[in-house]
């Protein structure tokens, strides 16, 4: 197959990240959907369970709403792999293969679309935790770097979720094979208690994993503590995530078979 010039290319990706989002335009239910999950863990983390959870030296509300900023994300970035299992099983991506088009274009455009579910909910995310009690307490600048830290490793994660989908070939299979890698890298991370809590075995493994970090750094960047050393080593996650997926998405579809 011949190079597809870059102005091609970047065509292509705008008309399946169009056809996507007119799609959610459709459905807007998809997006209402896509925040009530972070929401839930919101309220119940903040109200419930959040009176038993001590942070040493400050508010739990503060210690939490970080984390579910990023969580809501992650949610938002599951769209991708059920989106492209149901286009694989509904025969679509045979047709876009069929086509004059960049091969780049199905899976970029999917996981640029589906960046708006993020988007929204991340926004969605911010409003209820400001209504929860929730302050940011550095100036504007930081506090966009963290939003938009936050946006950057969910784009990454969407290539995993990207190439579950085209693995699963199947939407309901990809729904929950999406939720393993969530949950195991949420719950074992520093999103809800201290890594201190954790027993000795599984604190090694939550303070180094990208979840973790990530919400470390964007703390810091709310809060105003020593950020640096957080970013960059999400950043590194981020980029590492982001190319081995792509790399990996990009294969299977090549290869892609019934």
């Amino acid at each position: 197959m011949t190079a597809v010039a870059p102005a091609v290319a970047a065509r292509d990706i705008a008309g399946v990240a169009q056809r996507n989002l007119r799609r959610l335009v459709r459905t807007p239910q998809l997006l209402v959907f896509t925040a009530i999950q972070p929401a839930m863990l919101l309220l119940l983390f903040r109200y419930a369970l959040g009176g038993a959870i001590v942070i040493p030296g400050g508010d739990y509300v503060d210690f939490l709403v970080p984390a579910v900023f990023l969580e809501a994300v992650l949610i938002g970035s599951m769209a991708t792999s059920i989106g492209l299992a149901q286009d694989v099983k509904d025969g679509i991506i045979d047709r876009f293969r069929s086509l004059p088009m960049a091969r780049s274009a199905v899976l970029a455009g999917r996981t640029l679309a589906d960046l708006t579910r993020s988007l929204f909910a991340l926004a969605l995310m911010v409003v209820l935790g400001l209504l929860v009690g929730f302050r940011f307490h550095n100036g504007l600048w930081p506090i966009l770097a963290g939003l938009g830290l936050a946006i950057v490793f969910g784009y990454a994660f969407s290539w995993l979720y990207a190439t579950l989908g085209l693995l699963t070939k199947d939407p309901e299979t990809a729904q929950v094979a999406g939720i393993l890698p969530f949950f195991v890298l949420v719950f074992s991370s520093s999103a809800f208690v201290p890594v201190t809590t954790m027993p000795d075995w599984l604190q090694v493994f939550a303070r180094n994993q990208p979840v973790s970090l990530t919400i470390n750094a964007m703390r810091a960047l709310f809060h105003g503590g020593p950020a640096f050393h957080w970013v960059w080593l999400s950043l590194v996650w981020a980029a590492g995530i982001f190319l081995a997926f792509l790399l990996t998405s990009a294969w299977l579809y090549r290869n892609l078979t019934d």
